[in-house]
């Protein structure tokens, strides 16, 4: 319980009886279907556009393709589609490794951790592993010319960079395998990841010329990157950051003050695979994505009858605040770095 009176255990209890926490087999079914299909569609419009500056236009659509293929790994990893481990994984390797080149391995490790630790400064690795900086204090992690460039500039360079999103992405498997943060399944991870990029690379350089295949590469993984950087980012940047130091919070708490909504809608529900109910996805993981929109009013009702915030925000006024939030950290950073200069000179 926290301070305010309202409990985990009292909103869980009135969404399982809402049957918000009930498995939702047609409907993956249907949308594991329709996206397989969709994507299917994408390689075969590729390889009847042939080698033609239109594949520009093939690669931003299958840019979208790829996000909402490892938003099914996501909930996979989240056990939102099967509750055991067994076929959770098998999804979950098959549309992350095997389709998209994304370690599921990686990923499952990392984002538990996020979720339990968000928007902490230590402990959160989608805090960790950002060029930018979400508070000041974390200016000595960016000490190089490169790094202190990006976070005096990091209202805007924040959206450049997330476009080499997809790039790290698909390292991020090899980097973990070499660091021995991959826990099971170690060969199958890395196997699948190779063969994705054997196979994708093949296709695009045997059907496209040369200058071509870079220009589909580029466009592809650049606007990848992009989607799936737009699609975290309003999620908990700009909102109160902790660290070490801070006195511990309750889940429900912790889950609350870190994150953002966005303001519901059908287009903002399938481009964000139910991410813009954050608070709701991040207080219930394992609830499937399509129960979140019934979810949403009763625990919104919930939380501020009990007295805790809930922040809730239109799509474009969401990344103007993440950008609002980094350029006060830039100007933070700018009048310590000042005062410190002119301490030195003293």
């Amino acid at each position: 319980m926290n301070e305010r009176g309202a409990t985990m255990q009292e909103l869980t209890r009135l969404v399982r009886c809402a049957g918000l926490l009930d498995s939702r087999p047609v409907y993956y079914t249907f949308k594991i279907t329709t996206n397989l299909l969709l994507l299917a569609a994408g390689w075969t419009l590729f390889a009847l556009v042939g080698d033609s500056w239109w594949q520009l236009a093939v690669a931003a659509f299958l840019a979208v393709c790829f996000g909402q293929t490892d938003l099914i790994g996501h909930d996979a990893g989240h056990r939102q589609i099967f509750r055991t481990r067994r076929p959770g994984d098998v999804l979950g390797y098959t549309h992350g490794n095997l389709l998209t080149g994304v370690s599921f391995g990686w990923w499952v490790g990392h984002h538990t951790k996020h979720h339990n630790y968000p928007n902490h400064l230590s402990l959160d690795p989608d805090i960790l592993r950002r060029q930018v900086i979400f508070d000041a204090s974390d200016r000595t992690k960016r000490t190089g010319p490169v790094g202190r460039f990006i976070v005096r500039h990091q209202a805007w360079m924040f959206y450049v960079l997330i476009l080499l999103e997809g790039l790290r992405l698909h390292i991020s498997g090899y980097v973990a395998a070499r660091k021995g943060a991959l826990k099971r399944y170690v060969a199958l991870d890395l196997g699948l990841l190779t063969l994705h990029l054997a196979a994708y690379l093949t296709v695009v350089f045997t059907v496209l010329s040369p200058g071509v295949a870079v220009a589909f590469l580029v466009v592809h993984q650049a606007l990848f990157g992009f989607y799936m950087g737009v699609m975290f980012a309003p999620n908990h940047k700009g909102l109160p950051v902790r660290d070490g130091a801070d006195e511990p919070l309750d889940w429900l708490t912790r889950q609350v003050i870190t994150s953002r909504n966005l303001a519901p809608g059908r287009l903002t529900d399938f481009f964000f695979g139910g991410l813009n109910y954050q608070i709701e996805h991040h207080l219930f993981p394992s609830m499937p994505r399509v129960n979140l929109r019934r979810a949403q009013p009763l625990v919104k009702e919930y939380l501020l009858r009990g007295g805790l915030p809930y922040a809730e925000e239109r799509l474009l006024r969401s990344y103007l605040s993440v950008a609002d939030h980094l350029g006060e950290v830039s100007r933070e950073v700018a009048t310590l770095e000042s005062g410190a200069a002119t301490g030195a000179t003293r």
